[in-house]
């Protein structure tokens, strides 16, 4: 009887297109809620998983990169005396409000705009941002005033490379533009340290928001973070360490978790969920009524209806294997287009693993509720 199943297949796919373009449907659905939910929560954590850095010290509490508050400038000093750390940066971040070159002078006549100014290290193979710098980059940050936006911020702040523009109340010049630096919440500039604290009119001994380590090779950054907060807090101040992993996930699962952009987000991929289980469901079992009168003949024949649900099962699977391979094309291509006008999106093997499970979970389901159907048909009546 199984074999059944694939020749029905076969023979009658103009039948069975619509189920598989409905578990496609619901499959781009699933991976498109994911692309978003990974990419937009993912900006949270920019600073930390664009940055080569092993350990982040900030402020106990802290429930997110942008929520950080200063530290003492002796805590660089309890860092550099781990034997297991081999580089120490501060990293100063300073709210800012952005305002464009216009026709008047001193502050800019254009509209504010919310910032994030993070004021790091320049010199070469520095630890914030390696992942998103390059070494000509990093460079031109030690200019006076010297800044790097997004590219796609550009239209927003009302800048373009080479141009000026105020923070502040400060003037500061676009010296170049990267991509992969768009935050949640708003724009992301990247300055000195120098031109950082300038702006925000604090000195270098009074501390940092946060400060960032690499440790050497063969160390445990989990056992280094252990330490530092076993033994070194005595006459450091209220500081907590974190490695890049817990800080990353920190910072996500706050946005994610704790507001209500992310319940609303949440929220919506629960929805999505629902609306591919009820379409592919009566899809199914569109295609299943419709080959009611064959499987009433089937069982008038002598085939049980045990062995006609098993045709409707497997049907479901290469009906949900068809969907997932379609939805893998569609989404792969969307995500592309997603890319090349740089909308966040993300997506990993865990929540490609994901999607798959879900779409095998909605053609398992709405398979078992046709074989209801079929389980339930009355043989005389369906041959009148």
């Amino acid at each position: 009887m199984i074999a059944l199943a694939r020749k029905t297949l076969v023979y009658e796919w103009r039948r069975f297109v619509p189920s598989v373009f409905a578990v496609g449907f619901s499959g781009v659905l699933l991976a498109m809620q994911a692309a978003l939910v990974l990419g937009i929560f993912g900006s949270a954590a920019l600073y930390v998983t664009a940055s080569g850095a092993d350990l982040w010290l900030g402020f106990a509490g802290t429930q997110s990169v942008n929520f950080g508050r200063t530290i003492g400038a002796d805590v660089e000093m309890r860092l550099r005396m781990d034997s297991d750390i081999v580089a120490v940066e501060p990293y100063q971040w300073v709210d800012g409000d952005w305002r464009s070159a216009g026709t008047g002078a001193g502050t800019g006549t254009g509209g504010g705009v919310s910032i994030y100014l993070s004021g790091i290290a320049t010199a070469p193979g520095a630890l914030m941002f390696s992942r998103t710098l390059s070494g000509w980059q990093r460079a031109r940050l030690r200019e006076s005033g010297a800044v790097i936006v997004d590219r796609a911020d550009l239209s927003t702040l009302g800048a373009h490379e080479g141009g000026q523009a105020w923070i502040n109340g400060h003037r500061v010049r676009v010296v170049a533009v990267v991509d992969g630096l768009r935050g949640l919440g708003g724009a992301n500039v990247l300055a000195s340290l120098e031109t950082a604290r300038e702006i925000a009119g604090v000195d270098a001994r009074g501390g940092a928001t946060y400060f960032v380590a690499a440790v050497r090779a063969g160390a445990d950054p989990a056992v280094v973070r252990q330490r530092l907060q076993d033994e070194g807090r005595g006459g450091f101040g209220a500081y907590e360490a974190w490695t890049a992993q817990e800080f990353a996930r920190r910072s996500q699962r706050y946005w994610m978790l704790d507001t209500g952009a992310g319940a609303g987000v949440l929220f919506m991929a629960l929805v999505v969920c629902i609306v591919g289980a009820v379409v592919t469901s009566q899809s199914l079992r569109t295609v299943v009524v419709g080959s009611a009168r064959e499987y009433a003949t089937l069982n008038a024949l002598g085939v049980s209806r045990a062995a006609l649900g098993r045709v409707v099962v497997e049907q479901s699977f290469w009906i949900g294997l068809l969907g997932f391979t379609l939805a893998a094309l569609a989404s792969a291509a969307l995500l592309g287009l997603a890319a090349a006008y740089r909308v966040p999106v993300a997506i990993n093997g865990l929540a490609v693993a994901a999607c798959a499970v879900l779409v095998a979970a909605l053609s398992l389901m709405s398979g078992l509720g046709a074989v209801r159907s079929v389980l339930r048909t009355d043989p005389a009546t369906l041959l009148r």
